[in-house]
């Protein structure tokens, strides 16, 4: 079943009647609009293909292709023989986004680390407040790692990356969660340089001690210690990353 007033684009995809918006396109956002006005939750489940075809009056190929868009944009899951369900969102999508406006010279890797400075500040703040015990101890591990590792830089950034993963959890703001997470992928791109740009290894294990005093300052509870912390520790990043000729 086709919507009457779609027509037929030359490239053979379907629009909308105004000639303007592919009928695919049409279709998730009355998918989006959907689960707002039913109120769906993660893990809840969307109508069947055939009913959401009905529904929007559209052929189930327009459907499919709807709904891949959504798994694809990491809004819905759907597995084989299930209906499709709502998913929680994480910051795999966020993170291309990201990545896409550093590669195509939108953004500088200066300008992602001030925003970055900025928002972390805050959730180690948040962190301090609201971190379970169990998070605290993680975080304190996760610095014991990078120690234990120091001779393995990249042992020490993937123990970096979650060290910041995990006080965003903390937080207990899944906004914040979110938005830290999609920083993996830059942050992946520009350790190495910043973790080689240090040319002594007093250097190197100053920023190693720098995470010591945020994990420190989240376990004693103290809010503003580790904010000045967190700030430090973006400042002698984004000292190394310009040394080494990033900006």
């Amino acid at each position: 079943m086709t919507d009457e007033n779609a027509v037929l684009a030359p490239s053979g995809i379907e629009v909308g009647a105004d000639g303007e918006q592919p009928l695919v396109a049409l279709t998730m956002n009355k998918m989006l609009a959907l689960m707002r006005s039913e109120n769906l939750k993660a893990g809840q489940p969307l109508p069947s293909e055939m009913a959401l075809a009905g529904r929007f009056g559209v052929s189930r190929t327009v459907i499919r292709e709807a709904l891949r868009s959504l798994v694809a944009l990491s809004l819905i899951d759907v597995g084989n023989g299930r209906r499709p369900r709502v998913r929680v969102p994480d910051g795999d999508v966020l993170g291309l986004i990201v990545d896409h406006a550093v590669l195509t010279e939108h953004v500088s890797i200066q300008q992602i680390y001030d925003v970055r400075r900025t928002i972390e500040m805050r959730t180690v703040e948040l962190a301090a407040v609201r971190r379970t015990a169990a998070e605290a101890e993680h975080i304190l591990e996760l610095v014991a790692e990078m120690y234990a590792d120091y001779a393995q830089p990249e042992r020490v950034m993937e123990h970096d990356i979650a060290f910041h993963i995990a006080i965003g959890r903390a937080s207990r703001n899944p906004m914040f969660d979110l938005i830290v997470r999609s920083f993996e992928a830059v942050t992946r791109q520009t350790w190495r340089v910043s973790w080689t740009s240090r040319r002594t290894e007093a250097d190197r294990m100053r920023t190693v001690e720098g995470h010591k005093i945020i994990a420190d300052a989240i376990a004693a509870g103290d809010p503003g210690a580790a904010a000045k912390a967190m700030a430090d520790h973006f400042d002698d990043s984004v000292k190394a990353l310009l040394n080494a000729g990033i900006n």
